[in-house]
């Protein structure tokens, strides 16, 4: 988000003008708060925080079907010893729980989740 790349921005006013929903999960919506006081922390942050969640269609209620989704791919990811971080694997179930497109330039760390649909818009 602070770096604002020209790819993300026309590709999601492109997913707006053909009328796709943009959400994001609970636990998104909860690390953007949290770079709000961490050491990068910046008024302006809040800003571009504040005028993202005004444009997008909902932020995903964390539910019982993303809890399930997530502890199903811990499980998976440290039987096959690849574990990614704990806020990672919540999106991932969340995405996977909600049928939903993730997209993030994480993909290294995304990619290791079975079943995920992942799109890297910076690349």
């Amino acid at each position: 988000m602070r770096e604002r790349p020209e790819s993300v921005l026309r590709r999601l006013a492109n997913e707006v003008a053909q009328q796709n929903r943009i959400v994001i999960s609970a636990i998104t919506y909860a690390e953007m708060r949290y770079g709000q006081i961490g050491k990068k922390a910046s008024p302006k942050h809040t800003v571009l925080v504040d005028e993202f969640i005004r444009r997008i269609d909902g932020i995903l209620p964390w539910d019982m079907a993303a809890v399930d989704a997530t502890v199903e791919i811990k499980r998976q990811l440290i039987a096959a010893g690849t574990p990614i971080g704990e806020n990672d694997t919540a999106i991932a179930g969340h995405t996977i729980a909600s049928r939903c497109v993730l997209v993030t330039n994480n993909v290294r760390e995304f990619s290791r989740v079975p079943a995920l649909n992942l799109e890297d818009w910076c690349h």
